[in-house]
């Protein structure tokens, strides 16, 4: 009997070639556009306390209640992979002290997430996102540049047809004004006529009504009441500068009053870049302003602003990219000649040239080279060997010639594949 072959977790995906090569592209874009910016790469755990999240996010979000991954470690402690990463940049800008060394910190993280959520397109249980956060600034201009930083990366990776969606949330001054004018709003509405999850959100976390998907929740609150009409006078003139520095940068964007946002933690500014073309869920970025949240985690009190990207849902966007060929396969025929295969191969490499060496029958190995594509064949028996020498086959015209080996390389020099 055969044995079992192991299972992959539902909800965890294989990335392979060439979806890839779409995940490298994604993540050198990243880091080129950021760096413009003056933004630096933070490297963050998977793994942190689940205090820190449920402190960050919300305790009554759905992140926390229904989708993380959490567990009791071996000293009782709950422990839960990282849901989202804003939470452990505050805890690692907190612990690092970043604000009493620099007035403003500039940072961005690539890597996977964790919902135990229903697995969807664009978005599996394991999930991956770039952040980009810059904390201690509270001017609209870092509103501005944040959003014009997300415009130039999707522009970078060639996306096209997307839209800017802002609105603003105001703060802790206004959003009570919000929130009460909302449950007045809500209360009125026939008992059941919303979804089980709305009826909880009502008591818990009106705001998230605003977002939900269920076509009868978003009809009975078509007629809800609009943030930007409570705002402070404080919140208002931000949010116009806002939208003045994006108008005079020639940026398009429309006003949307339903975006809130998913967490607990945003204030002000928020805003989603949206595409057509992948169904439903069709935000692939999203962000916007949390001035309370490092000093509700026990760090200074700094303003911050920041969004995500998730990477799943941009690669939906993308054409995979086209992966070069190797330019050589050598083909050893022959045992004898092994070593010298190998370290012709290494000549070859270390000269900047890409590709394979491999043994067996010639008639495989001929095929392999074939599906390979590489450019030149390099055949390598017994007798090549005797002669140090190597029969290099053109796999475009078939033509075939013995050059020996300290000739292959100035041979690829004069095509142009080095």
């Amino acid at each position: 009997m055969s044995a079992q072959r192991p299972a992959r977790i539902k909800g965890f995906a294989d990335i392979l070639s060439p979806e890839s090569a779409v995940f490298t592209l994604l993540e050198t874009a990243a880091r080129s556009v950021f760096a413009r910016y003056g933004f630096q790469e933070l490297r963050t755990p998977l793994l942190e306390y689940t205090e820190l999240f449920a402190r960050a996010i919300g305790d009554e979000t759905d992140v926390v209640q229904k989708e993380m991954y959490s567990f009791t470690d071996s000293k009782g402690r709950s422990c839960s992979l990282r849901p989202e990463a804003t939470a452990g940049v505050m805890r690692a800008y907190i612990d690092a002290g970043l604000n009493a060394r620099e007035s403003v910190s500039r940072l961005f993280t690539l890597g996977p997430m964790f919902r135990h959520e229903r697995p969807q397109l664009g978005r599996m249980r394991q999930f991956h996102q770039i952040n980009c956060e810059c904390l201690g600034s509270s001017e609209p201009l870092t509103d501005a540049e944040m959003i014009l930083m997300l415009l130039d990366f999707l522009c970078e990776i060639g996306l096209n047809g997307l839209a800017l969606k802002l609105n603003s949330l105001g703060c802790a001054e206004c959003r009570p004004r919000y929130r009460a004018a909302l449950t007045d709003f809500l209360s009125g509405l026939k008992q059941g006529a919303l979804c089980p999850d709305c009826a909880r959100r009502a008591a818990t976390n009106p705001l998230r009504i605003l977002d939900c998907k269920v076509d009868t929740c978003r009809e009975l609150t078509e007629g809800a009441p609009k943030f930007t009409n409570y705002q402070c006078s404080a919140c208002a003139e931000h949010f116009d500068m806002t939208l003045r520095y994006l108008e005079a940068a020639g940026t398009v964007f429309e006003l949307d009053s339903r975006l809130v946002r998913g967490l607990d933690y945003y204030c002000r500014t928020t805003f989603e870049v949206v595409s057509g073309d992948i169904g439903a869920q069709s935000a692939v970025a999203g962000g916007g302003r949390y001035d309370g949240l490092v000093k509700s985690l026990g760090g200074p009190d700094v303003p911050g602003v920041g969004f995500a990207c998730g990477m799943e849902r941009l690669a939906l966007l993308m054409a995979a990219p086209q992966t070069e060929p190797p330019v050589f396969f050598i083909a050893v025929a022959d045992n004898s000649a092994l070593e010298q295969g190998f370290l012709l191969a290494r000549r070859l490499r270390h000269a900047g040239c890409r590709g394979i060496v491999a043994s067996g029958g010639m008639k495989g190995l001929l095929r392999q080279a074939d599906k390979s594509g590489a450019r030149y064949c390099l055949i390598l028996g017994q007798d090549e060997a005797a002669l140090n020498a190597v029969s290099l086959k053109n796999m475009d015209t078939g033509q075939q010639s013995l050059v020996p080996q300290v000739d292959v390389l100035s041979i690829l020099l004069q095509q142009g594949f080095l």
